[in-house]
């Protein structure tokens, strides 16, 4: 609206103006002065108007942030929570039931255990329930029906910061913050030094192409790691899991699913590395990557319709089997 007044302004200006110019009674250049004055005087009505609406959508966004910020979780912690020296990395899920919506169940009746330093993959197409396991696991979510232990402790007795405390998580999707690679590896946390930083990063073969950077680790990366490959974000993934020394239990969630070939490799060594001595889950759509796994657990529409290992499995010629063949054939 300013932007139309202010041209109207000027356009009635030319027009009144120029009639004096011809009839000699004004300068050309006394006109254009004018013309000048007119634009500068809209300027800075022009820039309140502008910082206006955008105070007005910040006000409407307040406003949704607010009321999320004011919600309570509907999953905390217990008034007294279970107090244990450490956790082994027992897994036990019994009967489990669960819906997102309290209607429609993604899982129905999953049971399975992993004793101490034991490794699971989970497999089937997307929309399985994959995924919720490890949404159930970090109690995310609360189930509708059966029982989850750890150590044989229902998990819902735990501290909520104490039970995830325990639980590395690489997503398949890395999210790095804008700042220095060392910041995002530790997340922020000043009590974890330098050296502990690099270890972990030589650990999971990331310190080699971190010390190529120009300022190495604080090697400024822009939100989301824009400037680096989906491979090299998977590495400061498992270096950023790995200082944080969950000592028991580590969970993977389909993070090798797409990764550069030329550091394929390092990743299936750093995978092998972090996996060794712990309790993990693996959730992977490339079926290469778990051949070594303890079991396998196949889903399907929320259900385990197979376990096994990775040739017991091939030899059942089941959904497993399929699966393993179409991939193979694909990269063939």
């Amino acid at each position: 609206m300013v932007i139309i007044i202010g041209t109207l302004a000027v356009a009635l200006i030319i027009w009144y103006g120029g009639q004096k110019v011809i009839a000699n009674l004004l300068t050309l250049g006394t006109l254009v002065a004018f013309i000048q004055y007119i634009e500068k005087f809209f300027h800075p009505i022009s820039d309140l108007s502008e910082k206006f609406g955008i105070l007005q959508e910040a006000i409407a966004a307040s406003e949704r942030i607010f009321k999320l910020l004011d919600q309570k979780p509907s999953i905390v912690s217990p008034v007294k929570p279970v107090k244990v020296k450490e956790i082994k990395g027992n897994i036990k899920f019994n009967k489990v039931w669960f819906a997102y919506n309290d209607k429609d169940y993604v899982l129905k009746d999953i049971s399975f255990k992993l004793e101490t330093g034991q490794s699971v993959a989970f497999v089937g197409a997307t929309g399985s329930g994959k995924t919720s396991i490890i949404n159930l696991l970090n109690r995310f979510y609360d189930i509708q029906k059966g029982k989850i232990f750890l150590d044989d402790i229902d998990i819902k007795r735990f501290n909520l910061q104490y039970l995830r405390k325990h639980i590395g998580i690489v997503m398949q999707d890395v999210f790095l913050f804008s700042g220095t690679i060392l910041d995002n590896i530790r997340l922020g946390n000043k009590d974890i030094s330098l050296e502990r930083v690099i270890e972990a990063s030589k650990y999971v073969n990331a310190h080699k192409f971190i010390e190529k950077l120009p300022d190495k680790y604080n090697y400024e990366v822009k939100e989301r790691g824009q400037v680096l490959s989906v491979g090299q974000r998977q590495l400061i993934a498992f270096a950023r899991a790995l200082v944080f020394n969950p000592e028991i239990l580590l969970v993977l969630d389909e993070a090798t699913s797409s990764i550069d070939s030329e550091i394929e490799s390092l990743i299936q060594d750093a995978l092998g590395k972090i996996m060794k001595n712990r309790t993990t889950i693996v959730i992977a759509h490339r079926l290469s990557t778990i051949r070594n796994v303890d079991k396998i657990i196949v889903l399907s529409h929320g259900r385990i319709v197979e376990k096994g290992t990775h040739k017991q499995l091939l030899k059942l010629r089941g959904i497993y089997y399929k699966l393993y063949k179409f991939q193979y054939q694909l990269q063939t």
